[in-house]
């Protein structure tokens, strides 16, 4: 199979930085159907402007490569570990080259593999088939969206919702539900898999499989057809919003499937993936594994071009910030402004905070901006530089950030998704503020990376590490402020009311 690996490679490669046709079409209707001037039309004008930059450049769609996922068919005389073998180098080699970032770590000793390759990583799985062929299907689905998976056993009771029974009413209350608890922090408008019944394990598996419809198809069950429609419907009106800003774009679709299950158990178990909805494949000559043809995507027909205008668009009243910041500066900000961030900033995501807790930090942090990003770094001679750059889901820092914004004088954090009640304590009590870049928009937010500066804490691999960085004109909205004020709290108190208004009967 002489052709297997390039095959694969172009696969990977393919996928990270080139959505779907059914995809890219799902979020021109998203555009469409937001209310301009908007902070969640901004936030989908700043999205259409960089999956067009990413399938330029070549370059992730979103900084968060995710975890390989790969659902291979192959005919009964195909040689399996072979085929698995190829995909592991392939997958390694597409990490070299920095169309993944290094996501493999150990579960026990926390250490980063750095080519995306250790126990049960990727993920593949096989299927045998009665087709000369082999298929490849891989989807690429990110840490902030996979955290907001979420599995319910029925009957059970819901914010907002009251009771879920054992019904198709209960399992429309958990699917509402489970959109509306994604907020920001899943990377909306985002779309849902969908397994009722089976067990917990196996409805996960189904759930994510069914990621592998196009968003534009008719479920071949009438019932499940009917009830992805209205759920279509339905959870767009609770105003979750792009990134959780409140508007009308909160999913851009919803696959259902059933299964038998136990007279016990009643398990309703969601994919979520977020608008970064990377996912293709291909089909494979059997006995050369060159591609015949692509699943999703026709290379012959032209990439539809998303933005109507480059990034994000600025009228001239943004607040320029340039690091360090003085408290006089940050209590002057207020929810809903604009800032333009030059100058030097640090990336601090898991390992940095937990290490901060304990330790000193390697840098002067008195006034400093700190980015929740995991980047993907490459690296020429002595040279590092940046080939994506998105913010992470800042909510996992909540039992730290309070404390670290305390202890080292830190006047602003940059993420996505906000944060909770102790980190906003923290920032009135100490005057700092939380700045909202978009999530998955890493090639716009690599454009304002000027330098990299240098790298601390490296030994935590490289999405972990602390970086040192050189920004210009580096976008990025007051969404919780100095007075006590966060736009997240309003839109999940709001949403949440709204979300009631919806309950099933």
């Amino acid at each position: 199979m002489e052709f297997l690996f390039d095959s694969l490679l172009a696969l990977i490669s393919e996928t990270s930085t080139n959505l779907p046709p059914d995809v890219r079409a799902a979020m021109g209707q998203a555009i469409a159907g937001e209310q301009p001037g908007t902070q969640s039309h901004q936030a989908l004008n700043v999205i259409a402007t960089n999956i067009d930059m990413a399938y330029d450049s070549e370059a992730p769609i979103c900084q968060d490569t995710g975890m390989p996922f790969f659902l291979v068919h192959t005919p009964p005389a195909a040689d399996q570990p072979a085929i698995k073998r190829a995909i592991t180098d392939a997958v390694a080699e597409a990490t070299r080259r920095g169309k993944l970032r290094p996501n493999s770590v150990d579960s026990i000793t926390g250490k980063n593999s750095g080519n995306n390759l250790g126990p049960e990583t990727p993920i593949v799985h096989f299927e045998q088939w009665d087709q000369d062929a082999i298929e490849v299907k891989l989807l690429l689905k990110g840490g902030g969206c996979e955290n907001k998976n979420i599995q319910y056993s029925l009957p059970c009771e819901l914010d907002h919702l009251g009771r879920a029974d054992r019904t198709l009413a209960g399992v429309k209350k958990c699917l509402l539900h489970s959109v509306w608890q994604a907020q920001g922090q899943g990377c909306a408008p985002g779309a849902i898999g969908v397994a009722i019944g089976s067990d917990r394990a196996n409805g996960y598996l189904l759930a994510k499989q069914q990621l592998f419809r196009t968003l534009d198809d008719t479920n071949p069950e009438p019932v499940l057809a009917k009830l992805e429609t209205e759920i279509m419907d339905e959870a767009n009106r609770i105003g979750v919003g792009a990134m959780g800003f409140g508007g009308n774009a909160s999913l851009i679709g919803c696959k259902i499937t059933a299964a038998n299950r136990l007279p016990a158990s009643f398990f309703v178990s969601v994919a979520y993936d977020c608008w970064a909805f990377r996912r293709l494949g291909v089909r494979l000559e059997a006995s050369s594994g060159a591609i015949t043809s692509w699943i999703y995507r026709d290379p012959a027909r032209t990439v539809e071009r998303m933005a109507a205008s480059a990034g994000f668009p600025l009228t001239g009243r943004e607040i320029v910030l340039t690091p360090p910041l003085s408290e006089e500066t940050v209590r002057a900000l207020k929810v809903g402004d604009v800032v333009l961030i030059n100058g030097e900033i640090y990336t601090g995501r898991d390992n940095v905070h937990a290490y901060l807790m304990k330790n000193p930090a390697p840098v002067d942090l008195t006034g400093s901006i700190v980015y929740h990003c995991g980047p993907v770094m490459l690296k020429r001679g002595e040279e590092w530089f940046n080939n994506a750059a998105g913010p992470t889901t800042s909510i996992r820092e909540e039992p730290y950030q309070g404390e670290i914004i305390r202890r080292y004088g830190i006047r602003a954090v940059i993420g996505k998704g906000g944060m909770g009640a102790k980190t906003l304590a923290a920032m009135r009590e100490c005057g700092a503020v939380y700045l909202h870049a978009i999530g998955g928009a890493a090639q716009v937010y690599a454009r304002s990376i000027q330098k990299v500066l240098d790298v601390h804490l490296l030994e935590f691999g490289i999405p972990e590490a602390m970086w040192h960085l050189r920004v210009k004109d580096f976008v990025a909205i007051v969404t919780m402020d100095a007075h006590g004020n966060s736009l997240h709290a309003d839109v999940e108190r709001t949403t949440g009311e709204a979300l009631a208004q919806l309950r099933p009967v």
